[in-house]
């Protein structure tokens, strides 16, 4: 189903009566979180670059998953908003952003309906990859699709269960860099794993910030993020830790790069430094600019790494 289509069939299941609510376009695209997106175009960009870097760049892939990835992070979204308002864990004492369903801007129907048409987008940009790979990632997008719904649904939703974490290290991290590495190039490195995880701690920042916003909340809806698991103390040191291990894994490649990576790199790191004692000293609703700032952060360290290798593969 093309977007339009989807548009239009959002537009006739949404309530009819759209006094004192958000536009339609605005309701959906809020629904979609377009702040967090970056989260998924950055593994997607890097992995472009280390294929760049191999000689072995090519566009149409490249852009394939780069739909896979962005409507997969929409369908998730999508999904969390919806079984979220079903759990009764979007709370009127909400401390995010506003959910969509929550306020009644769209339906639960319309929510679950947009959910399964993001995940069909996602599942037909992966099937056309095959022609670049082979067929057994259809593996993967197997694996993506349930975890997109697991996530927040089932009799197991991982988020519910102090799984979240981990499932944001392999989808937003080691998945999509790994293997839009491997589709350009049909082969896997140690270099693009190594960086993949990298990635993906930073970017389980964002789910850190966004659980130790919500900590009172989460544990009145048993919500067994790591933070209500662990203390709010934890999630503290988990986002420093996170950082420390990604800076670490990147450390030798930047210290041999040109000047002006190093001085890119001594900017990001200051953002970061400076997030963090955000994150130390803000409270409540505060902590939405530290998430956003977080996932900046994330895009940042993405985008400085494959202006690296871009630079150096132009050079090769």
């Amino acid at each position: 189903m093309c977007p339009f289509c989807f548009y239009f069939c959002m537009q006739i299941m949404l309530k009819t009566d759209m006094e004192d609510k958000k536009s339609l376009a605005g309701a959906w695209v809020e629904a979609a979180r377009p702040r967090t997106l970056p989260a998924s175009v950055s593994p997607v960009l890097l992995g472009c670059a280390l294929a760049y870097y191999d000689g072995m760049f090519d566009i149409t892939p490249a852009v394939l998953c780069l739909l896979v990835a962005l409507f997969a992070q929409i369908a998730s979204n999508f999904a969390n908003d919806y079984f979220d308002f079903k759990k009764g864990a979007d709370r009127e004492d909400r401390l995010g952003p506003e959910r969509a369903v929550a306020q009644g801007w769209i339906t639960p129907k319309a929510m679950l309906a947009g959910t399964f048409v993001m995940l069909g987008l996602a599942c037909l940009s992966g099937l056309l990859l095959i022609c670049f790979a082979d067929w057994r990632l259809i593996w993967v997008g197997l694996a993506i699709a349930i975890c997109v719904l697991a996530y927040s649904a089932g009799p197991f939703p991982l988020a519910y269960n102090g799984l979240g974490d981990v499932c944001v290290l392999l989808f937003y991290g080691v998945i999509p860099v790994c293997f839009t590495y491997y589709i350009q190039t049909l082969s896997f490195s140690l270099l693009s794993f190594l960086l993949s995880v990298a990635l993906g701690l930073l970017s389980v920042n964002i789910l850190v910030v966004n659980n130790y916003r919500d900590y009172l909340q989460d544990k009145a809806a048993r919500k067994r993020t790591t933070i209500v698991l662990f203390g709010r103390r934890f999630g503290r040191v988990f986002y420093i830790l996170n950082e420390c291990v990604a800076f670490l894994l990147v450390l030798p490649l930047v210290l041999d790069a040109p000047w002006w990576i190093l001085f890119l790199f001594g900017i990001l790191f200051a953002l970061c430094f400076y997030t963090t004692r955000e994150l130390l000293t803000l409270e409540g609703r505060a902590l939405n600019r530290t998430l956003g700032h977080t996932a900046r952060n994330v895009f940042l360290f993405a985008a400085v790494l494959s202006l690296l290798f871009v630079y150096v593969g132009s050079s090769l």
